[in-house]
């Protein structure tokens, strides 16, 4: 297993980040809930599981502590709801001109089948004891700026393409995107993060799958000896 509390301790004092970085392990269907991630005592939101892991808590979600069933139902937890199918759920908050359009958003987003997560446990990096799916990084859009670099070209170059929405900013965007494609994605946040959780207003979500973890920490190890340091100097 990776020094997980070296890697975050990296990516913090080199980025300057003021949370920690979540490292996020999804539950399959069969698996054993781990018995050193406590239970949430009260039902908590996908968003509001990575506040909380970036502040310092381990905690283990199932199903029936999801409070969000929009989010649950895109980790493959629960069926999505009539409401929420429909467009209407998401019209009806002013996200969409019309149900039509609400439906499309959500016929589009990234989904797991349903009933193969069963649970999400969340740590924040350094504390980790499952092997993590994806870490999820709060961040300002300037250290946000070198995640991207350093998880997604510093090696071979390239472009970077983002996939987002309007909402299920921590849920579809910054955990299952990064998943399923393999690749950082990242995201401006969401209606539904921004109005039930601390997240700041000059904050973003970024996901990088697990398994670019260690080149993104070496590339930003690598770019902060001179490369963001004479970036952030001011003329």
């Amino acid at each position: 297993m990776s020094d997980y509390s070296a890697l975050a301790r990296e990516m913090k004092e080199t980025l300057g980040l003021k949370h920690e970085p979540v490292a996020i392990t999804l539950i399959k269907k069969g698996s054993a809930m781990p018995a050193d991630y406590p239970v949430t005592e009260k039902p908590v939101r996908h968003c509001g599981t990575i506040m909380r892991a970036r502040k310092g808590e381990m905690l283990l979600v199932p199903t029936d502590k999801e409070a969000c069933p929009v989010g649950a139902s895109a980790l493959g937890m629960v069926p999505v709801p009539e409401k929420v199918a429909s467009g209407e759920f998401h019209h009806n908050m002013g996200m969409y001109k019309d149900p039509a359009a609400a439906k499309a958003t959500l016929e589009a987003r990234p989904s797991f089948p349903l009933g193969s997560v069963v649970a999400v446990a969340a740590a924040p990096l350094g504390k980790a004891t499952l092997v993590p799916d994806v870490i999820v990084i709060t961040a300002l859009p300037e250290q946000a700026f070198w995640l991207i670099p350093a998880s997604s070209t510093y090696e071979k170059g390239g472009r970077v393409t983002v996939e987002m929405a309007a909402v299920q900013a921590s849920c579809a965007d910054a955990t299952i995107v990064p998943i399923v494609t393999g690749n950082t994605n990242i995201s401006l946040g969401c209606f539904g993060c921004r109005k039930t959780t601390d997240i700041g207003a000059d904050e973003m979500l970024v996901g990088i799958p697990f398994s670019k973890l260690e080149a993104t920490v070496t590339a930003l190890k690598a770019m902060g000896v001179e490369t963001i340091p004479k970036s952030r100097a001011k003329a």
